[in-house]
């Protein structure tokens, strides 16, 4: 019998990992696959749920093809969240404002892209979400989902201790 008064694990709340996922990123596996691969958002969200369970976080997902429903998601990880990793897309080169929601919170960010955009057009060579970044993941498709949760959480664990 478990005595109710006693401390459970499972009265801890497990710390959160926040994936934001910009505009047109709903898209993906239908866009230009060439680029981007088939695999859909919903898919790379789930490896990197699966990663961040693994290890103990659970992961929070928020895609909008808005800016401001990602700086309002930004604001509302402050003094919430362990991580942030953020795929910003097309606003990774131009949203100076999602640059300072990204400096107003406190913990880890790292940027996420399945191509790599220094690679691609001149235009895209350009981040405003690199100089907070802690780590940038790119052009490795898929498999730098679980790669950016596990760079979060090594982050977190180092500005924990």
């Amino acid at each position: 019998m478990i005595c109710p008064h006693v401390w459970q694990p499972s009265d801890v709340a497990r710390p959160v990992i926040l994936l934001l996922s910009g505009p047109n990123l709903n898209l993906l596996g239908d866009r230009q696959p060439e680029i981007y691969g088939s695999e859909t958002l919903l898919e790379h969200v789930a490896a990197a749920r699966e990663r961040a369970q693994q290890k103990g976080f659970d992961l929070e997902h928020v895609q909008s093809n808005h800016e401001g429903d990602l700086i309002d998601a930004i604001h509302g990880a402050r003094g919430r969240v362990s991580s942030i990793v953020i795929n910003a897309g097309a606003l990774t080169h131009y949203s100076w404002s999602l640059h300072d929601a990204l400096t107003a919170y406190e913990g880890p960010v790292v940027e996420l892209h399945l191509s790599d955009p220094k690679e691609r057009e001149p235009w895209r060579h350009l981040s405003v979400i690199e100089p907070v970044a802690v780590a940038s993941v790119v052009g490795k498709g898929g498999s730098g989902y679980p790669e950016a949760i596990d760079i979060a959480i090594d982050a977190f664990s180092k500005s924990d201790d």
